[in-house]
């Protein structure tokens, strides 16, 4: 089963975030196999891979410009 978790971030210019994220219960998830460890092997590596190239980006600020268009829309 999935919930989904929510939290809002309120800019200084008065815009809103909402950030959601998928989260997995593990009390309801049937019992799976172990990975095999070439599989755990490729996930750690990609996972490492995909942090390096892109967490630069995503850690960028939000444009003003960019706050104020989506706040214009959502009055709209």
């Amino acid at each position: 089963m999935f919930a989904i978790a929510t939290g809002n971030v309120t800019f200084l210019s008065g815009g809103v975030l909402m950030h959601h994220r998928m989260e997995k219960f593990m009390d309801e998830s049937p019992a799976k196999k172990p990975k095999k460890t070439s599989d755990q092997a490729f996930d750690l590596w990609l996972k490492r891979g995909l942090h390096q190239l892109f967490d630069d980006v995503a850690n960028e600020p939000i444009p003003e410009e960019l706050l104020k268009l989506i706040e214009e829309d959502r009055r709209d």
